[in-house]
């Protein structure tokens, strides 16, 4: 077999011209072409599954000797579960419309112009992430289906990893007839290029950070091109006093247990005080069982800390507001909806929120005044994600109420222009 040319570049002015020019060719081509591509590469996923485990398995071995936390560790690693599902939602991706050429909003004006909007993609996302090797597929699917161009840039802790899917991705987009170098990586793990990469304004139409918050900080503070802001999680879920409980010890099992290392899994349970006593015994026995560490305020302290199977300890002030990416979590008995509405407000980060509740007002109330990309009622915070919602994948949530909220999937890759067709008309 040929060996394919590395995706490997460190001259940005360079991989900036590359995806410029591989991205006004991606903006032609047909949907055939591009699903195509994402067909071809959910077949390498699979076929070089072996190739991408043990390129994982550097990275994760290289990690645990530096250090890297269990959490950052459970981001990074790779399983063929997880390459399974890279390869399901690349093909879902390629079932979804193509949102390319899309004509909406059309209108007669009085003057007899017929004007509108068609769907154009951005042109080149710029990504820097750290740990997850899943956004390396998530962000050059989206992008390729949407007729972007990407340059890529991981985080040092999953370089080999990264380096070997967009290989793969190249790959792909080679065997359909996509330009290769609509999808870059860059594998220079120096600091620096990722102030550089910031600056290349004339070549990046749109920057997505994916990882902790002083990453997103810093590219917010330092890039010359718009940036998606988000990513961060603090997610409440309130248990009001007309709550199913059943429903409700379900609910905040699953949004903090089911995989506690990512953005939108629960941080604070809220918990209304006149279900407090029935509630948090249940709650604590399900949690506690699962390793989960609650921090309690005065009032949940001195429910929970008899019971034998509850890990228990007094909150901190600091342990409100925080997202701990690990199996702990905050909990805070209110006297009311609205206080547990003003605690939100006050140490939310805009990203998942959600009530369980069998009053509607409440609900609505709560959907009507919770500030967040996503509120949900009755339902897991967990399902703030690009596939699950239906979009395939996600290339980021955005925290932002500019451009784009919550999952970012096809259509948030996208932007419009206006056409007009007329049959002669001037201005007077």
């Amino acid at each position: 077999m040929t060996r394919m040319k590395e995706p490997v570049a460190t001259d940005l002015e360079a991989v900036g011209k590359a995806a410029r020019k591989a991205a006004r060719h991606l903006a032609r081509l047909s949907s055939r072409v591009k699903d195509q591509a994402l067909v071809e590469l959910a077949g390498l996923l699979r076929a070089r599954q072996e190739e991408a485990l043990e390129a994982n398995g550097r990275d994760l071995r290289s990690e645990k000797e530096a250090g890297l936390s269990a959490a950052l560790l459970d981001r990074l690693m790779l399983n063929p579960s997880r390459l399974s599902a890279m390869a399901e939602d690349v093909l879902k991706v390629a079932a979804l419309p193509d949102p390319v050429g899309e004509t909406f909003d059309m209108r007669t004006l009085a003057n007899g112009l017929i004007v509108g909007k068609r769907r154009v993609p951005l042109g080149v996302i710029g990504a820097i992430y750290e740990s997850r090797p899943n956004v390396t597929i998530d962000i050059s699917a989206l992008s390729l289906k949407s007729g972007n161009a990407c340059i890529l840039r991981g985080g040092s802790e999953a370089v080999n990893s990264n380096r070997v899917l967009a290989g793969l991705v190249r790959r792909a987009c080679a065997s359909a007839g996509v330009p290769e170098d609509a999808v870059q990586f860059i594998d220079n793990t120096d600091r620096a290029v990722v102030y550089d990469m910031l600056k290349l304004k004339q070549y990046i139409d749109l920057l997505v950070p994916r990882g902790g918050a002083d990453l997103i900080r810093f590219a917010a503070q330092e890039a010359a091109m718009p940036v998606v802001t988000g990513g961060i999680g603090i997610c409440h879920t309130y248990v009001d006093r007309a709550a199913d409980l059943k429903k409700a010890v379900a609910i905040v099992y699953n949004a903090k247990v089911q995989r506690p290392t990512v953005c939108n899994a629960l941080d604070t349970v809220l918990v209304h005080a006149d279900v407090a006593s029935r509630f948090l015994p249940l709650v604590a026995r399900e949690l506690g069982g699962a390793g989960v560490e609650l921090r309690c305020d005065q009032r949940a302290w001195s429910l929970l800390a008899p019971l034998e199977r509850a890990r228990v300890v007094p909150a901190a002030q600091e342990d409100w507001g925080k997202e701990f990416l690990d199996l702990i979590a905050a909990v805070k008995v209110v006297d009311s909806l609205e206080e547990a509405l003003d605690h939100i407000q006050t140490y939310g980060s805009g990203h998942s929120e959600a009530i369980v509740t069998e009053d509607y007002g409440a609900a609505m109330r709560f959907l009507d005044e919770v500030d967040a990309a996503a509120v949900y009622v009755n339902a897991s915070t967990r399902f703030t994600d690009g596939g699950q919602l239906g979009l395939g994948a996600e290339v980021a949530i955005s925290t932002s109420k500019m451009h784009a909220r919550g999952p970012m999937g096809l259509k948030e890759l996208t932007s419009y222009k206006w056409i007009v067709l007329g049959t002669g008309q001037v201005r007077e």
